[in-house]
């Protein structure tokens, strides 16, 4: 069994949203703590960890409450980076892989940074004829929103992604109206049928893959 791969001083950025992996993610950087790290970042070709926060604001501010957050997150790659204007960055990421930290601490300037392991990642496990209908809707819906919004970030899902229960799952967790400490705890399931499940389970309740 091959050990997880550990990442040293990984910058991290924490956020009030979790991130799935291959998930979208599109952030306005701003704070001087990340507009050098992103940079550095894309230039490198290396990712940074997004951490779901437990307390605390994306943006300091002064008597905020202390930024505190999850021990699971996922690391984003950067796949556009726009500077439109002096000290303001757009990119857009997307989610990879799920870490867990084992250290972290925090520079002079406000960064985070941590050592890590890399999650095992999710195993491809067929959706069951049970949980069938969880994949039918979602196609359903993403077609719905992307005939609204052309600019939508979910592509169309192809046939193999709706056949796969951690994606199928993930995708869920990011359209679903749920609290996100509820979409913390699903993304640090290790066990994509789990996850399905319990994402079925949330869809019969609301009436939405009934």
């Amino acid at each position: 069994m091959s050990h997880p791969l550990a990442l040293s001083s990984l910058p991290l950025f924490p956020l009030g949203t979790v991130l799935f992996p291959g998930g979208a993610l599109s952030l306005r950087v701003f704070e001087v703590r990340y507009l050098d790290m992103v940079r550095k970042c894309q230039q490198a070709g290396a990712p940074f960890g997004v951490v779901a926060l437990r307390s605390g604001e994306e943006v300091r501010r002064a008597g905020a409450p202390e930024e505190r957050f999850h021990d699971v997150g996922t690391l984003a790659v950067i796949e556009q980076l726009e500077s439109p204007q002096a000290g303001l960055i757009h990119l857009q990421c997307r989610g990879t892989e799920r870490f867990r930290i084992l250290q972290r601490s925090q520079l002079p300037h406000g960064l985070w940074v941590a050592d890590v392991e890399q999650c095992v990642p999710d195993q491809p496990v067929a959706v069951p004829p049970d949980l069938e209908r969880t994949a039918t809707a979602l196609a359903q819906v993403v077609t719905q929103l992307r005939l609204r919004d052309p600019d939508f970030a979910m592509p169309t899902p192809q046939p193999d992604q709706l056949a796969d229960c951690g994606w199928v799952a993930n995708r869920w967790c990011e359209l679903l109206p749920v609290p996100p400490e509820l979409k913390q705890q699903l993304m640090a399931l290790d066990n994509p049928l789990l996850r399905l499940e319990l994402v079925g389970d949330v869809l019969e309740r609301t009436g939405i893959a009934s």
